[in-house]
């Protein structure tokens, strides 16, 4: 069973891990990154390659995928909260996701490039 990520190691991963998008989610002890990529096959590219790393780890994230936007939140169900395992699976993410774009603000809605197109219809 993995343990509790100590505040020892929180201070040392959890500012890192900000820098290239990852932030708190409210009420919970989990780390949330949305990544906005170039099309749904480079999306879902991106998830395949996760998807494999996090099979490797045992470790298997929350996520959604619309379109070209993937939305994943990682915490360690089996401790309920974030363990030293989410801190791998993210930046072993953060490896894969390439130059997609992140949307920091989390409290703003999240568009998909099929609603950008349409508003421009």
């Amino acid at each position: 069973m993995a343990e509790l990520l100590h505040e020892d190691a929180r201070r040392a991963t959890l500012p890192a891990l900000g820098e290239t998008g990852w932030g708190p989610v409210e009420g919970r002890d989990a780390i949330r990154k949305v990544w906005k990529f170039k099309s749904f096959v480079e999306a879902w590219g991106f998830m395949s390659a996760a998807a494999l790393v996090a099979e490797k780890l045992n470790h298997h994230p929350e996520w959604t995928n619309v379109y070209n936007v993937v939305d994943v939140t990682l915490t360690t169900h089996d401790c309920n909260g974030l363990s030293a395992l989410d801190v791998k699976l993210a930046q072993r993410m953060d490896k894969l996701s390439g130059s997609a774009e992140v949307q920091r603000d989390h409290t703003q809605p999240i568009e998909c490039l099929c609603q950008i197109h349409a508003r421009g219809h």
